[in-house]
């Protein structure tokens, strides 16, 4: 009976104890005593938690690095494939614009029949200017076509295989073109050089020639057809007591960006050196 009671004050205690710490703690009056007493634990769970942690990164990291290296790899090549779609967007579009110059250009000239060629090769040499193209007699071209761009002329062919041709430029030391001045419609040659600069010689004397004078094919000589765009005269030379003037001349069209050409199919260029009478003994 005794130890019946002792149990049931006991338990009563522990209740009143229980209730007591309840309620100091919902006042708050346990809060210093709580930290005190978790505080050690809290932070042992928190250096657990950080080598387990570093020990997990540590773990992950090779595969981490595979699969970074892996995406690199990949974001590079699709790098490398969007400048070559670029790069070649950019070629696209500069075809188009020459081709489209040059379809404007023939529709200017509609008494000519062209067939374009395009660039395939230049001239490795200091002492010669042409370029290769790459048509020839199986496209129905012709040594002694003239070659044109929407610039202006550029040249004739002067060697023809089945498949392809060489273009000799009219900045080659070998070329001479017989031209007019317009305005003063002075007849001249138009000669290049080594260095491919066009000189004016054979100017008469009395021609009022100017700088910024259009220079165009006058027909004579039976190598290009007339008034195909030369250049334009930059300056002028000669003493009045010389028996001709000579100018320089600067290309209309751009010798060092070949690409597209227009050879004039439908000229027949005319061989007149057998009827130049030689020169006497």
């Amino acid at each position: 009976m005794r130890s019946t009671q002792l149990r049931s004050i006991q338990s009563i205690v522990l209740a009143l104890v229980v209730i007591g710490l309840i309620i100091l703690a919902l006042g708050g009056y346990l809060a210093p005593l709580t930290r005190v007493a978790l505080g050690p634990l809290i932070s042992a769970q928190t250096w657990l938690f950080t080598r387990y942690q570093a020990i997990q990164n540590v773990v992950n990291s090779p595969q981490d690095l595979i699969r970074l290296r892996q995406r690199n790899s990949e974001l590079e090549v699709q790098v490398s494939d969007l400048q070559a779609e670029i790069i070649d967007l950019k070629q696209q579009l500069t075809e188009t614009r020459i081709l489209s110059a040059l379809v404007d250009f023939a529709r200017v000239h509609p008494e000519n029949r062209y067939v374009a060629v395009s660039v395939i090769g230049r001239d490795p040499s200091p002492f010669a200017k042409y370029v290769i193209m790459n048509r020839g007699s199986d496209d129905g071209l012709r040594r002694g076509m003239p070659v044109v761009t929407a610039q202006g002329l550029v040249g004739r062919i002067t060697a023809i295989t089945a498949k392809a041709g060489r273009v000799q430029l009219i900045t080659d030391p070998d070329s001479s073109v017989n031209v007019r001045l317009e305005g003063s419609e002075a007849q001249a040659v138009l000669r290049g050089s080594l260095t491919g600069e066009l000189t004016l010689e054979m100017i008469p004397q009395s021609a009022n020639v100017q700088a910024g004078d259009l220079v165009l094919t006058s027909g004579l000589g039976g190598n290009y057809p007339a008034n195909l765009l030369v250049g334009q005269v930059t300056t002028v030379r000669g003493k009045e007591t010389d028996l001709f003037k000579t100018a320089a001349v600067q290309p209309i069209v751009d010798f060092s960006n070949l690409e597209i050409l227009l050879i004039i199919v439908n000229f027949q260029p005319i061989d007149i050196e057998p009827l130049i009478p030689s020169p006497a003994p």
